[in-house]
């Protein structure tokens, strides 16, 4: 289970927020309050403000994500997964519905940093520990693919960032949240199943 304190030492690249104010479409002014309440960015006019290459503290981040499931739901939560795909760095290795949604693990460590190294180096391959992993596995013979997850992010996120991952190669594509196990009922991990026709 995810703590505070497990992540008191993980950053999230600044780009991350910006899929805050895009999961919010016209209400930017509300997902900035979001930020700035939490501790993120800074206030100009209003509208909070950051960084994209610069690494912010992940438990403010959670806790906009805490937020935004209380008094917007689970469909925004899914609105701001959505929007990851256009703002996170993903490697340039992603070409098909596999290959996207293999590189949200990648992709996922890239985003994120203990000590202001990145989980993972492009450069080395080197992938580190410390905040879980979005799973993939193909099932044979069938357009369809299984991603177990256990990230400290809500399942709604997760969601939208695997559905808008595979919806990029394979418009069909549906995801379908298993309700055998989840992380907010306890669960070490929550699965997801994308089909596609």
């Amino acid at each position: 289970m995810w703590t505070p304190d497990k992540l008191a030492k993980v950053d999230v690249l600044g780009a991350n927020l910006q899929a805050i104010m895009d999961g919010f479409g016209s209400f930017s002014l509300i997902a900035s309050r979001v930020l700035l309440d939490s501790g993120l960015g800074t206030e100009k006019d209003g509208v909070a403000h950051f960084q994209k290459d610069k690494w912010y503290p992940l438990n403010p981040f959670l806790k906009a994500f805490e937020r935004i499931t209380k008094e917007f739901g689970a469909y925004t939560l899914r609105q701001v997964g959505s929007a990851i795909p256009k703002n996170a760095l993903f490697p340039p290795s992603v070409i098909n519905i596999d290959t996207a949604l293999q590189a949200v693990d990648v992709a996922y460590h890239m985003n994120h940093a203990i000590g202001g190294k990145a989980l993972f180096s492009p450069q080395t391959g080197q992938m580190l520990e410390g905040i879980g992993h979005y799973g993939f596995e193909r099932v044979a013979g069938k357009k369809q693919i299984v991603s177990k997850c256990d990230t400290p992010y809500p399942c709604g996120f997760d969601e939208g960032i695997l559905l808008a991952m595979a919806q990029r190669f394979e418009p069909t594509a549906t995801l379908v949240h298993s309700t055998a196990g989840c992380r907010s009922r306890g669960a070490d991990y929550c699965t997801y199943t994308i089909n596609w026709r």
